[in-house]
């Protein structure tokens, strides 16, 4: 399998950096209260701050989004829709301990985070602009098509696995209990994005065996690259 950025995504966004991890054993992770406490902790520091329009994650993201031609404030990037809701309730809803533990992590770094069952994407992810043919399947169970031109994570056989790129990902490859194996991918604009990404990573390297998952392969990104692996 693959994970890679289309050159005019890389074109458009010079300052973007990703990090790329593949989780194995994810069948095997158990919710740990104390993971979740620590970085909730973080995530209380980071609020405590500034409004999240105000902190240099996000606002790289509404720069990003802007040259889309998306309103930033109607489509958020999913770390920041995750803080604004931890803000108001102060808790999170459980969907499974990889993507509890992982909406966490992206919460207390600011970045956003997508997580992807390997057996149900294609070969391998591609985020590019969308052709306009491309199948999304929604949490209603309804099938969209993106626009031609909108940045979607995309398979080869034309499933996308999000829509306005961070904005919202597909039910067709949400981690479940069946899953056995994610791609981890996290990406960034920010001026300290790629040393954030390294502490994410190890964050991730340290944390999810915590829980029970094992970690395979990763990579950083601050260049046109393909990631790949078995």
């Amino acid at each position: 399998m693959y994970f890679t950025h289309a050159d005019a995504i890389w074109n458009l966004h010079p300052s973007l950096r990703a990090l790329a991890v593949v989780a194995e054993d994810v069948r095997d992770a158990k919710e740990d209260p104390t993971a979740l406490e620590r970085l909730a902790t973080a995530v209380k520091e980071r609020q405590s701050g500034a409004a999240e329009a105000e902190m240099p994650e996000i606002a790289a993201w509404r720069e990003a989004f802007s040259r889309m031609g998306l309103k930033p404030t109607q489509y958020r990037c999913a770390s920041e829709a995750l803080l604004r809701r931890y803000r108001k309730t102060q808790e999170m809803p459980k969907f499974h301990p990889v993507v509890d533990y992982l909406n966490h992590v992206s919460m207390a770094f600011g970045i956003p985070i997508a997580a992807f069952d390997c057996g149900r994407v294609a070969e391998g992810i591609t985020v590019r602009p969308a052709l306009g043919t491309e199948n999304y399947l929604t949490f209603q169970g309804e099938t969209e098509h993106p626009g031609e031109g909108e940045v979607v994570f995309a398979d080869p056989e034309g499933h996308a696995h999000s829509r306005r790129w961070t904005y919202r990902q597909s039910a067709r490859s949400v981690v479940s209990a069946e899953t056995g194996r994610v791609l981890i991918v996290a990406e960034a604009h920010h001026d300290t994005a790629l040393d954030d990404l390294r502490a994410m990573e190890a964050e991730l390297r340290a944390g999810l065996p915590a829980i029970g998952a094992g970690v395979g392969p990763s990579a950083l990104m601050s260049s046109p690259q393909r990631f790949e692996f078995v």
